[in-house]
């Protein structure tokens, strides 16, 4: 099993599913057991908003990174070819982006505990994110939302709608940020063509 792969196996593709379950669920009784009372208020608010924050990072990350950079776009491509295909961001990878990129310079600036609970605001969005893609591809069931994700999901995978739908989890950032489809876009097709099961 090789550490860096864009494609995995069951078992490794499971795993990164159990290692952000863990990770969420340590870090969060790290924070309760640990943090000192006087910034439990603050860290609250901090994970609240690194949650949050999470969708957009999710929309911009899926826009400007995996549709425009090298070589992540020609990663993400083969997503797109083969979306059932076990294929995800390796764990080492997503966990090493989330300690550069959130909480190294968080620590930095806010200190440890403010950065420990930003940090599991994003690592719960991440893993709500990963779960949430894996049922647009995977998953056959008939809960209301997650036939709408998998519809609006549909249409960033369709060939009749191109550069549209970036959002995963939400379609809110897509609203702000104008990349919904034109009105009156129809489903013909599209689920079937992006290889997501009803």
């Amino acid at each position: 099993m090789k550490l860096i792969s864009l494609e995995h196996g069951r078992t490794a593709y499971r795993a990164d599913f159990a290692f952000y379950g863990a990770a969420v669920l340590i870090v969060a009784a790290t924070l309760l057991i640990a943090c000192p009372r006087g910034q439990r208020l603050e860290s609250a608010a901090l994970a609240g908003f690194g949650l949050a924050g999470w969708s957009l990072i999710e929309y911009l990350l899926h826009r400007f990174v995996l549709h425009v950079v090298p070589p992540f776009c020609e990663w993400h491509a083969r997503h797109h070819r083969r979306p059932t295909a076990l294929i995800s961001t390796p764990t080492l990878l997503s966990a090493a982006l989330i300690v550069a990129l959130v909480f190294a310079p968080a620590c930095a600036l806010i200190g440890l505990w403010p950065a420990t609970a930003l940090t599991w605001g994003v690592l719960t969005g991440y893993l709500a994110y990963a779960i949430v893609h894996h049922a647009m591809h995977h998953w056959h069931t008939g809960n209301a939302w997650v036939r709408r994700r998998k519809r609006w999901h549909a249409l960033h995978h369709g060939q009749a709608v191109r550069g549209s739908c970036y959002g995963v989890t939400s379609g809110l950032w897509d609203h702000v940020f104008g990349s919904t489809p034109e009105s009156g876009v129809a489903l013909s097709g599209a689920a079937a063509s992006a290889g997501l099961r009803r």
